[in-house]
C-alpha cells in the first residue's frame, strides 16, 4: 500500500526535525572548533534549537490531522506532550551549564536532543511502528547518557537500565506482535473494533504491551530500576529523564489504553491498570521516607506522581485527561526546579544530591531555600501551588467517573508524603550546624529555579485545562 506524502505531513514533523538537526549542529561545531569555542556555545545552540522547535510546535496548537497515513497524529494532546518534552530539554540543558563536564558537554547535549526527539515521536504516535521507533530513539540515547559521568555509579546505572529496559522492550514487542496477529494492522485506530472484545489473543497482547509501558513509567512492581538509575545518572540526565520519559510514555498510554481499545469492555478489563496506579501512589510515597539522597527520593516521588496522573486518566473522561495534562505540566516545573536547586549546591561531585547539604540552607542561601520550599509544597499538594490545584482536579475527576477508591488512595498517599517533603523544609530552616557550600553562586541554575518556582505558583491561578 502506497502512502502519498504531502507538505502537511512534513510540517507535522518540523519541530522534531529541528531538534534532531540541532543535535547534529552541536556535534559539528564542537568537532570543528573544539579548541576555540567554549562549552557554553553548545548549550546556547541547544537552547536556541529547542526554542525554534517550540515556536514551530506552537503553530500546530489548535489543529488536528493525521500525517503519513495515520502514523503520526497532530492534535491538542500531542502538542502539549511535546511541549512538556521541550520544557525538559530547556531545564536540563541549563543544568549542564552549571555542573556538566566540559569534555562531554556537546555529546551529552546532542544525545539529549535526540532522546527528546524520540519522546516527541511517541507523543504523536498513531501506530505501533511509530511507538517503537520513538521508544528506541528515546531509550538508546538515555542508555549512553546515564553512563556519561566520571564515577562508577554512572556505569552501573547505565548497565542496569540497559538490561532491564531491554527486557521490558521485549515484552512490548511481543505484545505488539500479538496485537498485529489479532487485527492484521499496526494502526491504533484498528484496535477499537467491537469484534476484538472476544479475542483472547488481542487481550493477551494488550497485557504484554502494558508490561512494557509500566516499566517505562516505573509503575509498581516494575519500579525497582528507577531509584538506582536516578541516583547513578548525572544530575542533568536524571532531571531530563524524570520528565521527558514520562511525557512520551504517558502519551502512548492515553492513545492506546484510553482511545484505541473497544470501549464497551475496556473499562472492566483495564481495572488492573488502575489497581497498579493505586499501589504505586502508596509504595512511591512510603519509599521516600527512608531516603537520604535527593535523586533517589525524587525517583520514588515520581512513582507516586505517575500514580496520581493515572488516577486522573481512570474512567477515560475528557475532564480527567485535562486534569492529567495540567498536573503533568505542573510536576515538570516542580521536578526541574528541584534539580536546579540541587545543582546550585553541587560541583561535578553532585553534593547537592545529599539531603544533609540542605541543613541550614535557609540561612546560607535563603532564595534557594524558598524556591525548594515551593517545590516541596507543590509535590506534597499543598496551597498555594499548582500541585494543590492539580490534586483537586484529579480528585474531582476520579469521583465523577466512579473511581472514589483511587481518590481515597491519593489522599492517603499525599498524607504519607507530607513527612518526606516536610523533612527537607524543616532541615533547610534548622539552626543546626550546616555543611559548608562547595561552589560559588551559579546564575543559570538560579534563573532556572526562579522561573520554575514562579510557574508553579502562577499555574495555580491560571490553569489551562479546557
Amino acid at each position: 500500500m502506497s502512502v502519498n506524502v504531502s507538505a502537511a505531513d512534513w510540517s507535522a514533523l518540523a519541530p522534531i526535525a529541528v531538534l534532531g538537526c540541532t543535535g547534529l549542529v552541536v556535534l559539528i561545531v564542537d568537532l570543528i572548533a573544539r579548541q576555540y569555542v567554549p562549552r557554553y556555545i553548545a548549550i546556547v545552540l541547544s537552547l536556541l534549537g529547542t526554542v525554534v522547535s517550540g515556536a514551530l510546535l506552537a503553530q500546530q496548537y489548535g489543529t488536528q490531522y493525521s500525517a503519513f497515513g495515520g502514523g503520526f497524529v497532530v492534535d491538542y494532546a500531542s502538542v502539549l506532550f511535546q511541549g512538556i518534552v521541550l520544557l525538559a530539554v530547556l531545564g536540563s540543558a541549563i543544568l549542564y551549564g552549571t555542573i556538566g563536564s566540559a569534555r562531554h558537554i556537546a555529546g551529552a547535549l546532542a544525545l539529549m536532543l535526540w532522546s527528546a526527539c524520540g519522546a516527541m515521536v511517541m507523543s504523536g504516535a498513531g501506530s505501533l511502528m511509530t511507538i517503537f521507533l520513538g521508544l528506541e530513539l528515546l531509550s538508546l540515547a538515555l542508555y549512553t547518557l546515564c553512563g556519561m559521568a566520571e564515577r562508577a555509579g554512572a556505569r552501573e546505572a547505565a548497565l542496569k537500565y540497559l538490561i532491564l529496559s531491554s527486557t521490558a522492550t521485549g515484552f512490548l514487542l511481543y505484545g505488539m506482535a500479538l496485537l498485529f496477529g489479532a487485527t492484521g494492522s499496526v494502526a491504533l485506530s484498528a484496535f477499537s473494533s467491537p469484534a476484538l472484545a472476544a479475542n483472547p489473543l488481542f487481550w493477551l497482547g494488550v497485557g504484554l504491551f502494558f508490561v512494557g509501558v509500566a516499566f517505562k513509567l516505573s509503575l509498581v512492581p516494575f519500579h525497582t530500576w528507577a531509584p538506582d538509575v536516578y541516583e547513578g545518572a548525572p544530575l542533568p540526565v536524571t532531571a531530563f529523564m524524570s520528565v521527558a520519559t514520562k511525557a512520551g510514555v504517558l502519551a502512548v498510554f492515553a492513545r492506546f489504553f484510553l482511545w484505541s481499545l473497544p470501549a464497551q469492555h475496556a473499562s472492566a478489563l483495564l481495572l488492573p491498570l488502575w489497581i497498579v496506579a493505586g499501589i504505586s501512589m502508596i509504595v512511591g510515597n512510603v519509599g521516600m521516607l527512608a531516603q537520604t539522597d535527593l535523586k533517589r527520593m525524587l525517583a520514588y516521588s515520581g512513582i507516586a506522581q505517575i500514580g496520581y496522573v493515572l488516577t486522573a486518566l481512570a474512567g477515560g473522561s475528557a475532564q480527567g485527561f485535562n486534569a492529567a495534562l495540567y498536573y503533568l505540566t505542573a510536576y515538570s516545573f516542580m521536578n526541574l526546579g528541584a534539580f536546579a536547586v540541587a545543582s546550585l549546591l553541587s560541583s561535578n561531585r553532585e553534593e547537592g544530591a545529599q539531603l544533609a547539604n540542605y541543613v541550614g540552607l535557609g540561612y546560607r542561601r535563603p532564595w534557594a531555600a524558598f524556591a525548594m520550599t515551593v517545590f516541596m509544597l507543590a509535590m506534597a499538594g499543598l496551597p498555594p501551588t499548582a500541585g494543590f490545584l492539580g490534586k483537586i482536579l484529579i480528585l474531582r475527576s476520579s469521583v465523577a467517573t466512579g473511581y472514589v477508591w483511587l481518590g481515597a488512595l491519593l489522599v492517603v498517599g499525599t498524607a504519607i508524603s507530607l513527612y518526606a517533603y516536610g523533612r527537607i523544609i524543616r532541615s533547610m530552616y534548622s539552626r543546626e550546624q550546616a555543611r559548608r557550600d562547595t561552589r560559588p553562586f551559579a546564575p543559570l541554575a538560579a534563573i532556572s529555579a526562579a522561573i520554575c518556582a514562579i510557574a508553579v505558583i502562577v499555574l495555580t491561578f491560571y490553569p489551562f485545562t479546557r
